[in-house]
């Protein structure tokens, strides 16, 4: 009738998983633990509202950009197979302070595009971001992709950076790129 306890500990540890981060690396001793799950309905306000803050920081809420995408105000209708999924990051409180998806990149074989790695304010500077790049590069090797493609922009030089410490090397502009104003291209053997 009910499941064990044992199967209930199963069943939301397959659904909600955790990142250890620390506040300051090197600086400071405090962990925090954040909650990542996989995207659902309820949470495509929240993350379009991520996107849209974080591209018009940097001059970036222009045409050419996700800004303008149609699909951005319902995200989980896109994600949510084997072949292309989002993923969001809670705070304590539960409000979403981040994500990361990826998807089917068809240029290249074998390849998924890193998708819309977008932080909170409060989020930057933890190390959040390396942990969601380990993450979303663990989530293409289970589904089956030998490499990880991504596009980005000269405006945004806090993700070039981390891109590549995370190892992507830069790659010349594809024939087709999602985004037309994006101008900077990196792929990684995974």
């Amino acid at each position: 009738m009910f499941p064990e306890y044992r199967d209930v500990q199963k069943i939301a540890k397959e659904t909600v998983e955790y990142i250890k981060t620390e506040i300051r690396p090197g600086r400071s001793k405090d962990i925090v633990m954040y909650k990542y799950r996989e995207m659902t309905e309820a949470d495509n306000e929240a993350v379009a509202a991520l996107v849209r803050d974080n591209l018009k920081q940097f001059g970036l809420d222009i045409p050419g950009t996700v800004y303008f995408d149609d699909g951005l105000d319902r995200l989980s209708d896109f994600y949510g197979n084997n072949e292309r999924r989002y993923f969001v990051v809670e705070d304590e409180d539960g409000k979403v302070i981040g994500g990361i998806g990826f998807a089917r990149f068809e240029m290249l074989k074998e390849t998924a595009e890193l998708q819309k790695l977008y932080l909170a304010d409060s989020a930057k500077g933890s190390g959040l971001g390396y942990k969601l790049i380990e993450l979303i590069e663990d989530k293409m090797r289970e589904a089956g992709y030998k490499q990880s493609y991504l596009e980005t922009h000269n405006n945004l030089q806090a993700a070039i950076h981390i891109y590549e410490k995370s190892g992507y090397k830069e790659i010349e502009r594809p024939k087709e790129v999602g985004h037309s104003t994006m101008n900077r291209f990196f792929l990684k053997a995974l």
